[in-house]
C-alpha cells in the first residue's frame, strides 16, 4: 500500500513584530485584553512588497533542504492560501518557477484555516492514485493585507506566516505503524457564510475588501465540529484519542485548543501552542506549529500527530499522520 510520508518541513515568518502593546497605540484595547480573549502576545506582519510568494518559497526551500530533496525532484505543489499574489495565476506557479521544478502540477487550494488539512488531503489523494511522487503542500497567507485596522474585534487576531511539508511516495505495509498520512476527513457548510468571510472579491465588489467575523459564533461551531470531526479520522484509521502523542491545532484561539485537546484527554504538554507568538496565520498556522515542535524536539520520528484546523466557510477537516 502507498503511503505518503512527511520527508521533511520547514517555515519562514516575516522580520516584523508587531506586539499587542504596539497595536494598542493604534486602536481600543489593551495586551491584557488580547492575551485573556486569545492568548496572543505578538504577530509577525509581512514588509512593504513581501508577498504571500515570498513567505511560501522561502519556507519551501527550508522544507525541501531538511526533506533533503531536490526541487527537480518534485512533480507536486499545493499551495493553500485565501491571500494569493494575485486573482490568477495560482500563487503555487511562482513558487514553482523560483524553486526551479519543471515537471508536474503546482495550483492552489482555498480553504482559509482549514485550508493546509485540504492541501494535505488532496496531495496525499494524488500521491496514492500515483499522479505525484514526491509533493511540496505549502500554507502560507499575509492577512495583514486583508484586515480592517480599525476593527479590534478582527485585527489583533491575525499575523503572516508561511509552512511547508515534503510528502514522498512510500511502499507500506496498510497498518496504523507504517509512518505517513493514515487518515483525512474534509468537511464544509456554506450556510455558515457570514460569520467568517471577507466582504470584496473580484466577481462581487472587483476590491479585495477586509475579513469580517462573529467571534462567538465562530467559536461554537470550532468546538461542535472538531470534536466530531477528530472522532471522525480517528475511526478511519483505527485509532483511539489515547494512541495520539501529539494535537498539532490550527492556532486560532488558545481556549479553542485548549478545550479541543481536553476533549481528546491529553495533557497540555501534548498540545503544539504558537499561537502566543504568531497569532492567527489562517493556513499557515498548522505547518508553523508543525516545524517549531519538530525542530525543538518534541515530536519524533514515529509519533502519532493529529493535525486539524477550522475556517470560513464554514471548512473544517483534520489529518492523521505518523512522523
Amino acid at each position: 500500500m502507498i503511503r505518503s510520508v512527511v520527508q521533511g518541513c520547514g517555515a519562514y515568518l516575516p522580520e516584523r513584530v508587531v506586539t499587542n502593546d504596539e497595536l494598542a497605540k493604534k486602536v481600543d484595547t489593551s495586551d491584557e485584553w488580547i492575551q485573556q480573549r486569545t492568548g496572543i502576545k505578538q504577530r509577525h506582519i509581512a514588509a512593504d512588497g513581501e508577498f504571500t510568494s515570498h513567505l511560501a518559497i522561502k519556507a519551501s526551500q527550508r522544507a525541501l533542504d531538511h526533506a533533503g530533496v531536490k526541487a527537480s525532484d518534485l512533480d507536486l505543489i499545493v499551495l493553500a492560501t485565501a491571500t494569493p499574489d494575485e486573482t490568477f495565476p495560482a500563487t503555487a506557479t511562482r513558487v514553482q518557477a523560483a524553486l526551479g521544478m519543471t515537471k508536474g502540477a503546482a495550483f492552489d487550494v482555498q480553504a482559509v484555516c482549514a485550508g493546509f488539512v485540504y492541501g494535505v488531503s488532496v496531495a496525499d489523494s494524488l500521491i496514492k492514485n500515483g499522479m505525484a511522487s514526491n509533493a511540496l503542500v505549502i500554507g502560507a497567507e499575509t492577512f495583514s493585507r486583508i484586515l480592517d485596522w480599525n476593527d479590534r474585534g478582527t485585527c489583533v487576531l491575525f499575523g503572516d506566516g508561511a509552512g511547508a511539508i515534503v510528502l514522498k511516495a512510500e511502499q507500506g505495509k496498510g497498518n496504523s505503524a507504517d509512518r505517513g498520512i493514515l487518515a483525512n476527513a474534509l468537511h464544509s457548510d456554506g450556510r455558515q457564510h457570514d460569520i467568517l468571510y471577507v466582504d470584496g472579491g473580484p466577481s462581487s465588489t472587483k476590491s479585495t475588501g477586509f475579513l469580517r467575523m462573529e467571534g462567538k459564533e465562530v467559536f461554537k461551531h470550532a468546538v461542535i465540529n472538531m470534536a466530531a470531526v477528530v472522532g471522525e479520522v480517528l475511526e478511519k484509521a483505527g485509532l483511539k484519542s489515547k494512541d495520539i502523542d501529539w494535537l498539532v491545532p490550527h492556532q486560532a484561539n488558545k481556549r479553542i485548543i485548549d478545550g479541543t485537546g481536553r476533549k481528546l484527554g491529553l495533557p497540555p504538554e501534548r498540545v503544539v501552542v504558537t499561537v502566543d507568538k504568531h497569532a492567527n496565520t489562517s493556513a499557515a498556522s498548522i505547518p508553523l506549529a508543525l516545524d517549531t515542535a519538530v525542530k525543538d524536539g518534541r515530536i519524533k520520528q514515529g509519533d502519532l500527530l493529529l493535525l486539524e484546523g477550522i475556517g470560513g466557510g464554514l471548512a473544517w477537516g483534520a489529518s492523521l499522520v505518523r512522523w
